[in-house]
């Protein structure tokens, strides 16, 4: 599924993207918990839909989660810019 993302004009595969429109809702995010109470936990700082479940969590472990080679890939030298006007976040 190849979809045109916010900060390209051209389209890119949605496994390659964080567009909303995926084939499943699996996604991963690093996060900060905040409050735990029971079965709840409040978070803060993650990048998926609302209602998207939570799954799993590890921890946050620096020199195994940290990557300093990494690469940002096509969006290496690509501006920042607001999602142009029209553009649906929708299949």
């Amino acid at each position: 599924m190849i979809r045109p993302t916010f900060l390209d004009d051209e389209s890119h595969g949605v496994f390659a993207t964080r567009h909303p429109c995926r084939p499943n809702g699996i996604g991963m995010s690093i996060v900060k918990i905040i409050t735990r109470s029971d079965n709840f936990i409040e978070v803060q700082g993650i990048d998926v839909l609302d209602q998207t479940p939570l799954i799993d969590i590890k921890p946050y472990i620096p020199r195994f989660d940290c990557f300093d080679d990494a690469s940002e890939g096509w969006l290496a030298n690509k501006e920042w810019r607001p999602k142009p006007e029209g553009r649906s976040d929708q299949g």
